[in-house]
């Protein structure tokens, strides 16, 4: 089943319904492939690979479901809601989407939902630089001078309309 929404990385924040505190996904089953990273270090695309206990912290705090309050450490048996369409060959597996939901093996039930994705925008120079072409063509859209054009045209005597 494919749903649509944005793809799961390292590092994404998770929540158990029955748990008391969120923990981050770590993604151990994938080496290669990297989304929403520059520099191909950090965010590791999360599959529905990621089963036992793929968290950071190891543990959501408290266990509601389980008596009384005993620490709650997850065991992922699988995920459902994730991204069909796509295989990986390394590891076999299918993206997760942030609507993803994992299955616990003490609740019995998709308790562990996906509260943030963990991709987060990272511009580089090159999307701030400007081409002469692309600064011609934004001449001519609009023609309008700026600050700077406006400024070189006062030192060659040409006055404002």
């Amino acid at each position: 089943m494919s749903k649509e929404g944005h793809l799961v990385c390292h590092g994404a924040d998770c929540e158990c319904q029955f748990g008391t505190t969120p923990d981050k996904l770590s993604v151990s089953t994938i080496t290669k492939h990297y989304i929403n990273d520059s520099e191909g270090e950090e965010k590791l695309i999360a599959t529905n690979k990621e089963i036992g206990l793929p968290f950071e912290k190891k543990t959501f705090g408290t266990c509601k479901f389980s008596y009384p309050n005993k620490p709650c450490i997850p065991n992922i048996t699988e995920w459902q809601d994730f991204y069909d369409k796509i295989s990986y060959k390394e590891n076999g597996g299918n993206p997760l989407l942030e609507g993803s939901k994992s299955i616990c093996a003490i609740a019995g039930t998709p308790c562990v939902s996906i509260t943030f994705h963990g991709q987060v925008a990272e511009p580089t120079a090159s999307n701030f630089e400007e081409t002469e072409e692309e600064q011609e063509i934004s001449q001519q859209i609009n023609p309008i001078p700026t600050d700077v054009e406006a400024n070189q045209k006062k030192k060659l005597g040409f006055k404002a309309i």
